[in-house]
């Protein structure tokens, strides 16, 4: 397709010069020109293809270097970024120094925040609302230049706890407030919960009327009915949608508008223009189709929400082939767990393909769930089953760990229950940026008492791991691994079974000029460093496993010989791995000098391959060769003792 529109967008105000019958031409190149860079570069295709037409009248009708949006998720923000200016960045899609795959300020001031976790839009843009509102800069009729605040919401983020607490402060604002509730019965695969069954009814129903015609007598009673009763005369037969008898959104204080088709521009232009002047908080409730625009998206949505890079010739999608990912390979270990053990039962918080737990829900339907996007209850509901004896383990990625971290505490280590983590992309993404960094799953479980802490560096050790935590039953237990594909270095190697607390020698040597304890994956690039290193340092490693409790006998037999150390791990180095080995050497009374530290640096490292962020981090081969050879100058050697020779005796002259 030869674009002709949307290269001349460099701000919404060139999409509002546009003829209304210029928009699905426009549409059709925006989905075009994301769908061909998608496919060089991956990214989030089905979610954007379904929200083109929607961000198209958002843009139309409100004005967004004026107004507030706010984005719950923001992977879906593509077509948004298109429309602002930065159709020449979508070259380098989550590469640097192109666009980012989510809303960044840093990027741009139509980017009020940074989002990459589900829920936050409601309360952000409450907050927003609100601020405005005291400042004399928000919204009303006796103040039209005023700044009107949308949140744009999927309909299985709007389920996630935080979403709740949200609507339920929302409803109370007296004031504009609009919430887009995208809903294309979908998150990355089928939403979960009696509220999802709740949307596939209003999709289904065969109740359609006008607005006109269900605005009759149908609200009533109902807080704000006459706004309702005024935008269905307004939009009479635009659009053909229900307003249903009983809204499970106006039981939060909010008005509640369609569902409409997300698709129809024109409708969808006429209903934001109508429902932008409502002074209450309104819900405007929008179908789409995940994936709209192409046969092969809208087909599987769920594998190609975020896609690998890909080629289409004719029917035909190929999808570029990798390694074999820590994805897959926990995916079937995990089947292995739960067919050795019948009380073993597992769940993911709406990433079942993501984490690999689809496998298990297909293999044991009985005892494996998808609960959505809610990682708090997901990690409760694992508890109440290891309440009752059975072995829970929850997979979840390392980024949205720190959601569920006060189960973690109250529910798991406080009351010794062994809730078993499977920490899936944690360290550094690589295209999904900050956002989703896995960098502080370490140190905040390190505070529990009482939890076990590991890490793999192969799929041998990610099967002993998971073996180590089925039959360890004394409280919480976790596991950490990267996105990234199983190297299969020591795949000729046996791999010993976990001991708690016991790190494994991966490369001995006699007399070492330095030690590395390596938790995580960087064990192997520290044997490449060290065959590297030959010649000029004999360097000894150790697969660390565990980051609690940390080998203490190891790390004294070390350091008592004036043996240099050097920890490498893909975590912040503030309360990580390296810093449980630093509190171990000083609580034995050893020389904590000798310790030198290798991980994550104290500020955001955003998009980019993760080669890169690796090297941004000094965690690639020739970091760690660094690192090494840094360790190696605190080696004590032994003194030299000056020796005072006594004077011969000599007879006075």
């Amino acid at each position: 397709m030869h674009l002709t529109i949307l290269p001349g967008i460099s701000s919404p105000a060139d999409l509002k010069a546009l003829d209304l019958e210029q928009l699905p031409t426009l549409a059709a190149e925006m989905r075009h020109a994301i769908c061909t860079q998608v496919q060089q570069t991956g990214g989030h295709l089905a979610p954007n293809l379904g929200v083109i037409e929607l961000f198209i009248a958002l843009h139309r009708v409100f004005d967004f270097g004026h107004d507030r949006l706010l984005f719950d998720v923001g992977h879906q923000c593509y077509p948004h970024k298109l429309l602002t200016g930065r159709f020449p960045m979508l070259s380098k899609l989550r590469q640097r120094g192109g666009m980012g795959g989510f809303p960044d300020p840093n990027e741009s001031d139509y980017d009020l925040f940074m989002v990459g976790h589900a829920g936050t839009a409601i309360s952000t843009a409450t907050g927003m609302a609100r601020g405005d509102t005291l400042k004399g800069e928000g919204w009303s009729p006796e103040n039209p230049s005023g700044r009107r605040t949308v949140a744009f919401v999927g309909d299985a983020s709007i389920v996630n706890g935080l979403s709740m607490e949200g609507l339920n402060n929302a409803g109370t604002l007296d004031r504009q407030f609009l919430v887009v509730l995208n809903d294309n019965g979908m998150s990355i695969s089928r939403p979960q919960g009696a509220v999802a069954s709740y949307f596939d009814r209003l999709r289904v129903s065969d109740t359609y009327r006008s607005m006109k015609e269900a605005a009759k007598g149908m609200v009533e009673g109902i807080p704000g009915g006459g706004a309702i009763r005024s935008i269905g005369h307004r939009l009479g037969e635009v659009a053909k949608d229900v307003v249903n008898e009983d809204p499970w959104f106006e039981k939060f204080g909010l008005l509640h508008v369609g569902p409409i088709d997300g698709h129809d521009i024109p409708s969808l232009v006429e209903t934001l223009a109508t429902v932008k002047d409502v002074n209450k908080p309104l819900v405007l409730h929008a179908h789409t189709i995940k994936g709209k625009g192409y046969e092969y998206t809208e087909g599987d949505a769920t594998a190609f929400h975020s896609p690998k890079p890909h080629r289409v010739t004719g029917c035909r999608v190929e999808l570029k082939s990798g390694g074999r990912s820590f994805t897959a390979a926990f995916g079937e270990a995990l089947c292995d767990v739960m067919e050795r053990d019948g009380t073993v039962t597992a769940c993911s918080a709406a990433m079942a393909d993501g984490t690999g737990v689809q496998k298990a829900i297909e293999q044991y339907p009985d005892r494996t769930w998808d609960t959505g996007i809610c990682e708090s209850h997901a990690a409760d509901m694992m508890l109440g089953m290891a309440k009752t004896g059975l072995r829970p383990f929850f997979a979840v990625y390392a980024t949205f760990l720190q959601r569920a971290f006060d189960q973690c505490f109250q529910e798991a280590s406080l009351q010794g229950l062994p809730l078993r983590l499977c920490l899936d992309r944690a360290g550094l993404v690589g295209g999904d940026g900050a956002v989703h960094h896995g960098f502080c799953d370490v140190s905040i479980l390190r505070t529990l008492p009482g939890a076990v802490l590991m890490a793999a560096i192969d799929e041998q050790s990610l099967r002993g791991s998971l073996e180590f935590m089925r039959t360890y039953d004394e409280g919480l237990t976790a596991v950490r691994y990267p996105r990234d594909d199983v190297n299969d270095m020591l795949s000729n190697q046996t791999c010993a079974p976990y001991e708690l607390g016991k790190a494994a020698c991966i490369r001995p040597a006699a007399d070492a000029d330095v030690v590395v304890l390596a938790f995580g994956v960087q064990a192997l690039t520290a044997i490449e460093a060290a065959d590297q290193l030959d010649s000029e340092l004999t360097v000894e490693v150790w697969d660390a496993r565990f980051a609690k409790p940390v080998d203490g006998d190891l790390i004294e037999r070390i350091l008592s010989r004036g043996t240099p150390i050097l920890t490498i791990e893909e975590h912040t180095l503030i309360g990580g791995f390296g810093s449980g080995v630093l509190e171990q050497a000083a609580s034995r009374g050893l020389d904590a000098s000798l310790i030198e530290r290798a991980g994550l640096p104290d500020h955001w490292i955003h998009q980019g391959s993760r080669g890169e962020q690796l090297v941004d981090a000094g965690l690639d081969l020739n970091g760690i060769v660094a690192s090494i050879q840094s360790a190696a100058n605190r080696r004590k050697r032994p003194a030299t003792v000056a020796v005072e020779v006594p004077r011969r005796a000599t007879s006075a002259l």
